[in-house]
């Protein structure tokens, strides 16, 4: 069975979120969208990582709950009360994300199912769901990303961000290494510290960086560490080594040999898009091929910052920013 729309929405995370949001904003009828995800639970966020630090200051999600009209966001949330300056836990964000979720459900067509693949077809696109095809002549890919896995059996990502998860993967006597530096790897190492494992390699291809608050502009803002993060690594990377923690170059000749002491390894490599849509996307449009278009962790926007670097911009506000140039763009493309 097929149905036609002006519009599909792949993915209800937080930029899936934000393009339903910013689609309405701009005067998409609602009968003109449709909107696809398995559970409708703010993707990944709600899933996974929920337990995890993050590394953007309150006043930014804040910024994003209260930058689309069609949100109808009340403000009624405990996150209002913590200091604006503050990172928080990411499940003090879910609950007013998935209140939002239910509210644009309401108001849009929303599918609870898995896209399978996509195709064009007829001047538009053809989405495959199982036994349902959803004809859209437009479509914004929201499908987030995964964490890049080697080869080597591991502990997923999600459980060792998890303190709680992760303590019930370790036993007495495990030698765990951890491969990275940045952010996640860094919430890996403290949460490690905290469980009855033995001892802790960290291998690293390059030193971590802190995020560096500048005026009007942050430093580093996409690699650089913040928060929870930042401290912990000030204190204990930068500072006194914990005992159990050893650190090791991937280009160090003793690597090879400390990694075959690891009964177990955790990957914090960085996330790679999810791989239902095909080809690159312009990273500076969002386009994709004519019709398509990507937003969020799986089709970041670039852009350079004062310092001449060139930065993925990846974070829920930076999503809807981005968004609230790119929606006039796509609705008015041939």
């Amino acid at each position: 069975m097929e149905e036609d729309f002006d519009w599909l929405v792949i993915g209800a995370g937080p930029a899936g979120i934000a393009a339903v949001g910013k689609l309405l904003d701009y005067g998409v009828g609602p009968k003109q969208i449709a909107w696809v995800d398995p559970e409708f639970r703010v993707g990944d966020l709600g899933a996974k990582w929920q337990n995890v630090p993050g590394n953007t200051k309150i006043e930014l999600f804040l910024r994003y709950l209260r930058a689309s009209p069609s949100f109808e966001y009340t403000g009624s949330y405990p996150i209002e009360r913590i200091d604006p300056q503050e990172t928080c836990l990411l499940k003090e964000i879910y609950t007013p994300l998935q209140d939002v979720t239910s509210r644009l459900r309401g108001k849009v067509f929303a599918f609870a199912g898995t896209v399978r693949s996509v195709r064009q077809e007829r001047n538009g696109w053809v989405a495959e769901m199982g036994e349902r095809e959803l004809f859209s002549k437009k479509v914004i890919a929201a499908i987030g990303a995964e964490p890049k896995r080697l080869e080597i059996d591991a502990v997923p990502l999600e459980c060792a961000l998890d303190p709680e998860r992760l303590k019930k993967e370790i036993e007495p006597g495990d030698v765990v290494g951890v491969f990275g530096s940045s952010h996640s790897a860094v919430l890996v190492l403290a949460n490690l510290m905290g469980t009855c494992v033995e001892k802790v390699y960290n291998f690293y291809r390059s030193e971590h960086r802190y995020a560096v608050y500048q005026d009007g502009w942050i430093l580093y803002d996409d690699i650089g560490l913040k928060g929870f993060a930042a401290k912990w690594a000030k204190e204990h990377l930068d500072g006194a080594l914990p005992r159990r923690l050893h650190r090791c170059l991937i280009a160090d000749p003793l690597f090879e040999k400390c990694l075959a002491l690891c009964n177990k390894v955790v990957y914090a490599i960085g996330f790679e898009a999810r791989p239902l849509i095909q080809g690159s996307h312009c990273k500076e449009s969002g386009k994709i091929a004519p019709g398509l278009f990507g937003c969020g962790i799986a089709f970041p926007q670039v852009r350079i910052d004062p310092a001449g670097n060139q930065v993925e911009r990846i974070g829920l506000w930076k999503f809807m920013d981005d968004l609230d140039r790119l929606i006039p763009l796509w609705v008015e493309a041939l």
